[in-house]
């Protein structure tokens, strides 16, 4: 006879967490998800996320089909170019993206706060809000509890930390695995979308994922997003009929705030940002982003002088200390709470994706009785740890993330910086080179190695 389906502690109701329970939840796993944040609303930070073809087929295999088909209408416009501009908005390269080649195959835009909606459908009678994870205890029979700070426990046999950067899971459980300073701060600002906004875009810019590589060390991404509804949640006219049955019966369009918007982040080494930018906020942050970016172009300084000012965010990005593997046992980690990467590209986003799935898939063969759940924990950690830090040193090294990187220092970050749009220009010249670039583009958001 097989044992009793484990029940599972998710710490955390990120996107990996939620991920991990819808696909639990379809194999027959009992699963509860714990999330410090007060509601659904609370503490979601960053605007939008590339979800690729990794991310996409953890989403399909976990969420059961009808809300994967949600996920799918709730995503924005998709990009039709990734393109390289000057912070003169000249263009020094643009890369045609391959049209629609179906949900696993493309890059899809999602607003993070839209992708929380989607992923709470469906379980709201086991996601658990305001609870602060405080401790476990892992005990003899093998069940382990988790403690919260209100005082309350749960019991379960594993405890997932799906709980971030921060992990207060991590802490306890891995305490000399540590996150360090990137050494480069962003600045995220959301500008509302409207003729006036997006007619300061050229053409291809409005239309694709632009990557802005300024003098002086100065960063930038700036991508337009457009979705299926307007300001009052109305469908807009065109909406494939399909995509409008399912929004009008998606209740989570009702606690989604996120319109069309136009998200401009730029970045560059801590060193270039006032000491106190980590504390600043609204107009005093916009203030800091016009006075780092005075030699950018006019339209791309109104639209941060447009931006919404309680949208402005500063992040200070941090990367993952690799840590040697460890004995497994009834704790276990996902995502940033033991990979965390620096933005670019979704990379993290699709990462974690790729834990649940993988764990999912772990502990169902553990539910089946095909292994032990130590077993499928063991298993799952012996492919995560390495797959996952490779990703943590190749984000690291992409788009001026690393606060060493050649292109911050003084005189020869101006041949760094050169030499970055030469080969950006070469590429897209050349056409095997366009070729390869735009191919690596739709596989690599953490794809399988």
């Amino acid at each position: 006879m097989s044992p009793p389906p484990p029940h599972v502690l998710i710490i955390g109701a990120g996107t990996g967490g939620l991920c991990l329970a819808h696909g639990l939840r379809r194999a027959g796993i009992g699963v509860d998800v714990y999330e410090r944040h007060r509601d659904r609303a609370d503490g979601l930070l960053g605007y939008r996320v590339g979800i690729g073809p990794t991310g996409a087929r953890a989403l399909r295999e976990c969420l059961p089909p009808s809300l994967f088909a949600t996920f799918l209408a709730t995503c924005a416009r998709p990009p039709r170019y990734f393109n390289v501009v000057t912070q003169k908005l000249s263009e020094t390269a643009s890369f045609e993206l391959r049209p629609d080649a179906g949900p696993e195959h493309s890059e899809h835009s999602v607003a993070r706060m839209t992708m929380r909606q989607v992923l709470l459908t469906g379980l709201s009678d086991v996601v658990h809000f305001d609870k602060t994870f405080v401790s476990y205890d892992q005990r003899d029979d093998g069940t382990v509890t988790a403690h919260f700070a209100d005082g309350t426990s749960a019991t379960g046999d594993l405890v997932v930390a799906a709980d971030g950067t921060h992990s207060a899971v991590r802490r306890q459980y891995l305490p000399h695995a540590v996150t360090r300073d990137a050494g480069t701060i962003n600045i995220a600002t959301r500008i509302p979308l409207a003729p006036h906004t997006r007619d300061l875009l050229p053409e291809r810019v409005r239309q694709g994922i632009s990557l802005i590589f300024g003098t002086g060390g100065m960063m930038g991404v700036l991508h337009v997003m457009e979705f299926k509804w307007d300001a009052a949640r109305a469908l807009k006219p065109g909406v494939a009929a399909a995509d409008a049955a399912l929004l009008r019966d998606w209740p989570g369009l009702s606690h989604d705030t996120t319109v069309d918007n136009i998200n401009l982040i730029i970045w560059s080494t801590a060193r270039r940002f006032p000491a106190d930018v980590l504390q600043r906020r609204g107009e005093d942050l916009l203030r800091v982003a016009r006075d780092l970016t005075r030699n950018w172009h006019p339209h791309l300084r109104e639209l941060l002088t447009r931006a919404d000012a309680g949208s402005a965010l500063p992040i200070k990005v941090s990367t993952s200390e690799p840590v040697p593997p460890w004995k497994s046992s009834t704790v276990t980690l996902l995502g940033d709470a033991i990979h965390t990467m620096t933005p670019g590209r979704g990379v993290g986003a699709n990462t974690a994706l790729r834990d649940a799935r993988l764990l999912c898939r772990e502990l169902t063969r553990a539910a089946a009785g095909d292994k032990t759940l130590l077993q499928a924990v063991a298993d799952y950690e012996a492919a995560m740890v390495p797959y996952g830090f490779r990703r943590v040193a190749e984000s690291l090294n992409r788009s001026g993330t690393n606060g060493d990187d050649r292109m911050y220092k003084p005189v020869v970050g101006r041949i760094a910086l050169l030499g970055a749009r030469g080969y950006f220009g070469v590429t897209s010249r050349v056409p095997r080179l366009r070729r390869k670039f735009v191919d690596d583009f739709h596989t690599y958001e953490g794809d399988d190695d």
